[in-house]
């Protein structure tokens, strides 16, 4: 599988996610990219909690067709990130 992100460094991007209050209550649909390309996302295949510091790193391992991704919230900022 490939990785999306070939730069091999955090990108932060826009999400279109649904919040819900099932076992997995927040799950990314799709993104934009700081070129304007839309992105949708086929697969969630693991959602995790990672605590740094002061602040809390919802992390999201997608696939994109066959294409592997990796999406970062920051609870802190707000912000998503496409990691590398």
């Amino acid at each position: 599988m490939q990785n999306i992100n070939k730069t091999n460094q955090s990108e932060k991007v826009e999400v279109m996610a649904l919040f819900n209050y099932s076992q997995t209550p927040c799950q990314p649909l799709s993104f934009r990219k700081r070129t304007g390309r839309e992105v949708e996302i086929t697969e969630l295949l693991r959602a995790r909690v990672k605590f740094v510091g002061n602040t809390t790193r919802h992390i999201f391992d997608c696939l994109i067709g066959r294409q592997q991704c990796r999406l970062e919230f920051d609870s802190t900022s707000l912000a998503w990130y496409l990691v590398g």
